[in-house]
């Protein structure tokens, strides 16, 4: 996490620089001159240098650092809402690594940012559009995940139910075994009780013959 804002500046870098060429990039006949390019793209990045810090710096703060921060942002983006401090406060959403993230609510931050770009500067705008794509990215991962993690709770309560059904036939099964057994225990105790009574009954009989 400590290295995603170097990422960040890379893409912003690398989109800067390619503006500050020209329109021809490396196919341009007539490229800038060599020393310049740092220097250009330098100039490129300073309106943006506070964001990467802002970027590299949340994650590493211990927690009261790290909600002064965020609180600092969220506070300026409500009470001056510029677009530079709106852009701020949706990079400390962005940014992963610590309690205030959100990257939902990055994602929407972002995307109202992005839909009026003509009041960004292209740094910002790139950086903005990175971190979107990043939020995005994220956003499916974490979706993913859940999915997979539902699947496997899915998973193991259908096990747990095969099992209890399992379970449940076997007992049925026992208990047709055993109410047979029953039935044939009754009847052959009928069939003993009949004999018996048969039995008692001759002899009663014989008795009171003259």
């Amino acid at each position: 996490m400590q290295h995603k804002w170097l990422r960040a500046a890379a893409g912003v870098l690398v989109i800067g620089w390619t503006s500050s060429c020209g329109i021809g990039g490396p196919f341009n006949r007539q490229p800038a001159p060599a020393p310049e390019q740092p220097e250009s793209a330098q100039q490129n990045l300073s309106p943006i240098a506070p964001l990467l810090e802002l970027m590299s710096s949340l994650p590493q703060g211990d927690p009261a650092r790290q909600a002064e921060l965020f609180q600092s942002a969220k506070d300026a983006a409500n009470l001056t809402p510029t677009t530079s401090n709106k852009l701020r406060y949706a990079v400390a959403l962005a940014t992963p690594g610590y309690s205030g993230s959100d990257p939902v609510a990055a994602q929407r931050q972002l995307s109202e940012l992005l839909a009026r770009p003509e009041t960004l500067l292209p740094i910002e705008r790139s950086l903005a559009l990175v971190e979107l794509k990043e939020v995005e990215q994220r956003l499916i991962l974490q979706a993913e995940i859940k999915q997979a993690r539902d699947d496997a709770a899915h998973d193991d309560s259908r096990d747990k139910l095969q099992a209890i059904n399992r379970r449940l036939a076997a007992e049925l099964d026992e208990n047709v075994k055993l109410r047979k057994a029953l039935d044939e225990a009754l009847a052959k105790l009928e069939a003993v009780t009949h004999i018996e009574r048969s039995i008692n009954d001759r002899a009663t009989n014989g008795s009171h013959t003259p």
